[in-house]
């Protein structure tokens, strides 16, 4: 079912999403709050789903977005989110494959790529969901890390950066990857569910070419012992960017 909701507390935002495939989740809030923009950039996003993180940083820069989102299904509640909040001329959606994108740009284009991808490979014992929409969202069966990094490298500027949210399990693939496709991963913020609980998610930011060092970020935490949110999680639902 087709449902315009609140984007949280930001700008009286608003977002188009079906409740049979997905919502976005507080991954795409926790990416937004992470990278750093200004209002000169040239920024996109992969798999942006119906648009969540360019609807964020909408309101932290005014600097022009694109997002490329693969299925047409979910392309078009991107577009739609983009309609009712009169953001078009600030931010354009692509339906296309990311593998495709340095096809459309040029190469050394992009100053920032943000990434919400899908989380876990392929294989044997993956228990794929039967919706398609919903198992090309959480697997790797369009697009893995590797297509997304060799990518990054096509369309980056020199220094330019590419972020993502992951699984904190797939953080040595994800290094990995950088460092093949000559980018030098450059800030890391480790995500836990209670402060008593291992990490399950990852904050990581790369630069194409960049010098080696990298900087451990506080960490988050994002509920209380009782389930609520704590207060930097609040914060940052109320567009405490």
């Amino acid at each position: 079912m087709e449902v315009i909701n609140d984007l949280l507390n930001f700008n009286k935002l608003k977002i188009c999403q079906n409740s049979d495939w997905f919502s976005f989740s507080l991954d795409s809030v926790l990416l937004a709050d992470f990278v750093k923009v200004n209002n000169k950039m040239k920024i996109i996003d992969f798999c942006c789903g119906n648009a969540p993180i360019p609807l964020f940083l909408s309101t932290k820069t005014k600097s022009n977005i694109i997002g490329v989102e693969l299925q047409t299904q979910v392309y078009d509640l991107a577009v739609k989110s983009i309609e009712i909040n009169k953001l078009e001329k600030q931010i354009e959606i692509l339906n296309m494959d990311v593998k495709d994108v340095d096809k459309s740009f040029e190469t050394d284009y992009f100053d920032l790529i943000t990434c919400n991808p899908p989380y876990f490979k392929v294989d044997k014992t993956s228990n794929l969901n039967e919706n398609k929409v919903k198992a090309l969202a959480r697997h790797e069966i369009s697009i893995n890390l590797e297509d997304i990094f060799k990518c990054a490298r096509k369309i980056l500027k020199n220094n330019g950066r590419i972020a993502l949210v992951h699984r904190t399990d797939r953080l040595v693939d994800i290094i990995s990857l950088m460092r093949q496709n000559n980018i030098e991963p450059k800030r890391l913020k480790m995500i836990y569910p209670f402060s008593d609980s291992k990490s399950n998610l990852i904050l990581i930011e790369g630069s194409k070419n960049g010098k080696s060092g990298l900087e451990i970020e506080p960490s988050i935490v994002v509920h209380n012992p009782d389930g609520t949110y704590t207060d930097e999680i609040k914060i940052i639902f109320n567009g405490g960017f």
